[in-house]
């Protein structure tokens, strides 16, 4: 199996086993569910090549009609292994949609396999629901975001109720070594 059929392979699983089974994101079932989600793979280590091609895939991705793709991960196969290196990807590239015009349109969610929220330490639970099996930007259409939540009671608590959550596993988990 290539890397490339590897990542998909791999993102689809995590997508379906953590996100949507756990309702990490309680808008992802339907869109994956009903194949509207562009995925796409992109393994260019040299940093300026990567970000060109992440700008293509971005532009190639608002040319889909949003009847077809209502969502899209761009998921790195090589390289932005460094956390670090990644988020100046991400600012980057959330600078390219302020420049493109393409701010309301797009919004990006950012995952990584060593994703830390600043100020939380490594092994904070809380920084698992940003983790993924390799580095991706999740392009987001805003207009299908704004139609999910319409239906949603209280989404600014998802991200509270995520933490919660994942502490709760950790504990469950850590709980039952400590038993063996």
């Amino acid at each position: 199996m290539t890397e490339s059929a590897t990542a998909l392979q791999q993102t689809r699983q995590w997508i379906s086993d953590f996100i949507i089974k756990l309702n990490i994101c309680p808008f992802a079932a339907k869109p994956f569910n009903d194949g509207l989600i562009d995925f796409q793979t992109l393994d260019d280590v040299d940093f300026e090549t990567l970000y060109k091609k992440l700008l293509t895939a971005i532009d190639a991705f608002h040319q889909l009609d949003p009847d077809k793709a209502e969502a899209g991960f761009l998921i790195v196969t090589a390289g932005l292994t460094d956390f670090d290196e990644y988020l100046e990807m991400l600012e980057l590239l959330d600078e390219a949609i302020d420049e493109s015009g393409l701010r309301g349109t797009f919004q990006l969610a950012s995952f990584h396999p060593d994703y830390c929220f600043d100020g939380v330490p490594e092994d904070d639970p809380a920084n698992a629901t940003n983790r993924s099996p390799y580095p991706m930007f999740h392009i987001i259409r805003e207009e299908s975001l704004a139609e999910a939540l319409k239906s949603y009671p209280e989404p600014e608590k998802i991200p509270e109720r995520n933490i919660e959550l994942l502490i709760s596993l950790a504990d469950k988990t850590n709980g039952g070594k400590e038993g063996e």
